[in-house]
């Protein structure tokens, strides 16, 4: 929900966080949140939270998404690559999102938006954000080393995933101008992601996910809600199991709502006060 005057209330940002298949959990957080009329000002978010946030953003509706998440499969994203840098390309899902988004470019966007993506090359984060092609940031933020072909961008950097090095990107979002940040995260329920793997790319995967959970536990105690959809029994490669990822988000959502009502009335009434304190 946008407000007529945002300069006049507490602006409320979320941190999206990456997770593969559980990453559609964001749709029904997303529903909880737009349902009870929680105001969304700002998304920042990493791989699957990437590309759900940028969507959102862009001005999918909660309805369009939520049909997108109950038809997602990898294959509609990817396909064989011939480079020896990764197994598939996921030039697809690019594709994809510039034939279907409203706007695919940042300075277009109705809600400011930030796409974490890595700096293979140097390990470091790169944040897209402000201008430049959102399609392109969404596929970056999206290619699970190994398995997706980095892409290089127009400044010959080479782009993985932003979950490796920042995956739950509660800062950033602060840095969009949030005075609250709702930090989502899809990763820190359950241990079902270590079940026994049963071939190689099981192994890999799981170990860029330890990273991942890692990297979000350093940054969680950061958020002034934190919001964990049940997820823990769902596999990293479950994309079948959509509409159950969205009823576990959209019921975490449902159950934050009242701490998310408090503590933005809570922010209110102190910047009322300093109001009253300048007058």
């Amino acid at each position: 929900m946008e407000s007529s005057d945002k300069s006049d209330r507490v602006r409320v940002g979320l941190a999206l966080s990456g997770g593969a298949a559980r990453g559609i959990a964001h749709v029904g957080v997303l529903r909880a949140l737009v349902e009870n009329d929680i105001p969304i000002d700002a998304i920042a978010g990493a791989s699957a939270g990437a590309l759900i946030g940028g969507c959102y953003a862009a001005g999918l509706s909660i309805e369009r998404l939520g049909q997108m998440a109950s038809t997602f499969r990898w294959r509609h994203t990817a396909r064989p690559s011939f480079s020896r840098l990764g197994l598939q390309s996921n030039a697809r899902m690019e594709k994809f999102l510039r034939a279907h988004l409203p706007v695919t470019r940042f300075e277009d966007l109705k809600i400011p938006f930030a796409a974490m993506v890595t700096d293979l090359r140097k390990g470091e984060l790169i944040v897209l954000r402000d201008n430049g092609d959102l399609p392109f940031a969404i596929r970056a933020s999206c290619c699970i080393p190994f398995f997706m072909t980095p892409i290089e961008d127009d400044k010959g950097r080479l782009l993985i995933d932003g979950g490796i090095v920042q995956n739950l990107p509660i800062s950033q979002t602060r840095d969009l101008g949030a005075d609250i940040v709702i930090a989502v995260d899809v990763n820190f329920d359950g241990i079902r992601f270590f079940d026994r793997p049963q071939t190689a790319l099981g192994v890999l995967a799981y170990t860029f996910i330890a990273v991942e959970r890692i990297v979000s536990n350093q940054e969680r105690r950061d958020a002034d809600i934190l919001i964990v959809p049940k997820v823990g029994h769902i596999r990293w490669d479950q994309t079948r199991l959509a509409d159950e990822l969205v009823k576990a988000g959209y019921e975490a959502g449902l159950d934050s709502i009242d701490a998310i009502r408090k503590i933005i009335e809570e922010h209110s009434a102190v910047r009322r006060r300093k109001e009253t304190v300048i007058v």
